[in-house]
Order: structure tokens, then sequence, then C-alpha cells
């Protein structure tokens, strides 16, 4: 392996960011962000592959995760917050724009990104969740809810009922998910299944079962999902979770006003002009994008779209890396042929 995965601290006056990089100091530069419950780590395929194809990429703990500043407020885990951690971060780097890419609640962060600082992005690529030009909040989210799979009188928020479980029990949902880390782990870093299309997910119980886990006090000890995360990184997790709980990863959820509000500010509508990748996975069953309508005000929003599907759950950056990759360095090379060919000269001399 020809660049290393290193790790390094970018500190301001309001927060802390942990990053990990890997390949040329001066290589075009891609950031990964994560979302819940990730770590930067979770990018360890993209950026191994990145850096051997010319490209810095970076990975940051977001905040309230990994290495990065916990902080105490709810407030505090609103999109706008991260975006500013964001564009700290890419000043620490010396750069003015970067390629953007985000998975679950990175996503929103790097759409907000994308409609608040086009100046600061080349380009926004998406895994999973879409660009949603209102705001990522339930009140957003609940009516574009598929009534044929989620009836509104036995799902009345669809498979989005476990972020208002956050906002109702914030303190039972931390609680159950310390009790027992490790298992937490295990049973949230799964591969998708097939069999779940056109059934109810199982979050849309979660008020009716009396929290995540059917109502347990703690996760179920289920066998690791080893596609996911293998052994120390399984471990790496854990620990990092359990040293710093999961108030801030659940605090995310807290923010739904906020969020609709920060959206509501951005220029031009939030229409975006940059290039768009979007990832669709095909057996993610909350963020349902294929036959729902849930990726049709990105594609409202968007000038230059380019969408993409992988067979996978969530977890599609670590369950099929190569779809991710393959998608995104084809995308690179065709909508940026320039920072491409900058690219490719730094990996050779790299």
């Amino acid at each position: 392996m020809r660049f290393p995965i290193t790790e390094h601290v970018c500190t301001t006056a309001r927060h802390t960011s942990f990053y990990l990089s890997c390949g040329g100091a001066d290589a075009p530069l891609i950031v990964f962000l994560h979302g819940w419950p990730d770590l930067g780590i979770g990018w360890r395929h993209q950026l191994r592959c990145f850096a051997e194809l010319g490209f810095r990429a970076v990975a940051p703990d977001m905040r309230g995760y990994g290495r990065s500043t916990v902080h105490a407020d709810l407030a505090a885990y609103a999109v706008e917050e991260s975006v500013a951690d964001m564009l700290e971060l890419l000043e620490h780097l010396g750069r003015e724009r970067a390629i953007w890419v985000g998975h679950d609640w990175g996503t929103p962060v790097a759409w907000g990104l994308a409609a608040h600082h086009p100046q600061r992005c080349a380009g926004v690529v998406g895994l999973c969740v879409p660009y949603l030009p209102q705001g990522f909040a339930p009140s957003v989210l609940v009516p574009m809810v598929d009534r044929a799979i989620y009836p509104e009188d036995e799902f009345p928020a669809g498979q989005w009922d476990y972020q208002l479980y956050y906002e109702e029990h914030f303190e039972d949902a931390q609680r159950v998910f310390e009790a027992n880390v490790l298992n937490t782990v295990k049973a949230m870093f799964r591969k998708g299944n097939p069999k779940g299309r056109g059934r109810p997910a199982i979050f849309a119980r979660t008020r009716r079962d009396g929290g995540h886990f059917g109502g347990r006090s703690e996760a179920l000890d289920l066998p690791p999902d080893t596609d996911i995360l293998g052994e120390e990184e399984l471990h790496h997790y854990a620990a990092s979770l359990a040293r710093n709980g999961f108030f801030g990863p659940d605090a995310w959820y807290m923010n739904g006003e906020r969020n609709m509000a920060y959206a509501q500010r951005a220029p031009d509508g939030g229409r975006l002009r940059m290039p768009v990748l979007f990832f669709h996975a095909e057996h993610d069953f909350v963020c349902e994008t294929l036959e729902s309508g849930l990726a049709a005000p990105m594609r409202a929003s968007c000038v230059d779209l380019t969408e993409l599907k992988s067979p996978t759950g969530h977890w599609m950056a670590m369950e099929r890396p190569q779809d991710v990759n393959a998608g995104l360095a084809r995308w690179l090379a065709q909508k940026f042929p320039d920072l491409w060919q900058v690219a490719g000269a730094s990996a050779q001399t790299g």
C-alpha cells in the first residue's frame, strides 16, 4: 500500500475535529462524512482507494463521535453547526473547495455545504439519504411515506417513527443503546436483506414497541456481521461509542425544526448547480428511494444529477465498497476531467 491512513486533529475556538487522511498532501481533496452511529473509519475502503487514484481522502469523526468534541447542548448537533465544522476543516487543510461525500446524517451535512456554500463545493455525493431542500426532518419526511406499505392508521409516521421516538424519549433511547454497546453495534451494522422489500421496516414500530430492540432494556446478542465490520473494527466502534456514550449521536435527531429553518435560508432556493451524484441502496428500507417519492425533491433541485444504485442495505460503503468506489471514480472522471488529470499526476508522483 503506497499511502498509509494517518491521524490528525483540527482545533478551533468552537470545535475539535479528529480526522483520518490518506493520499498526497497536495492532491485533489475528497472529504467523506459519516452518519449515525459511525466513525471516520467507516470510510476505510474509500480512503485507501482514492488515495491510490491520486486524491487526498479525508474522513473526520463528526461532532459527538470518536475523538471529536462531544458538545453538551442538544442544539449543538443541528446540521448548520456541522457545516461550520467542515468549513473550519477545509480552511485547516488549506483548501478552497472539495468534493464532499456523505452517508446517513453525513449526507445532510454535505447537502448543506452544497446549498449554503457552493463556492466551497466542487461536487457533492450522497449515499442513501437524498437531498431534501426543505431540510432533513420528520415534518419533511413523513408526508412522503409510501402509504401502500405504511397505512396511516397503523403507521402514522411510517418508517420515520424512530425519529419521533428520539424526540419523545431521548434519555430512554440513549440508555438502551449504552446498556450493552457491543451488542448495539452488532445489531446496527448489518447487511441489507432483500426479503424486506415491500414490508414495513422495523423502525416503523419503535414507539409502539416502547423503544429500539423491541422495547428490551438492551440490544440482543447477535452474531457479528463480518461482511460489514471485522473483529478489529467491531471492537473499535464499541470502545469509541462506550467511551463517549450516545448523547452526541442521538442528539442529531433532536434538531428537526432548526434544520428546516437552516434549509430555508439557502440561497437560490437551495438549488444545486454543481455536479451531484446519488447512490440508491436497493435494500435500505428506511431510506427507500427507488419506489417511494423520497428522491423526487432531489431530482427537482439538482441541475446536474447522476443516480446509481447498489444491491446493498444502508451500509453500502462497507457492504459493497467496489460499487461505491467504482461509481464515484467513474463520475469523477466524467464530471471533473481536469481534476482527474491532476489526481492522476499526483498518483504517479506519490
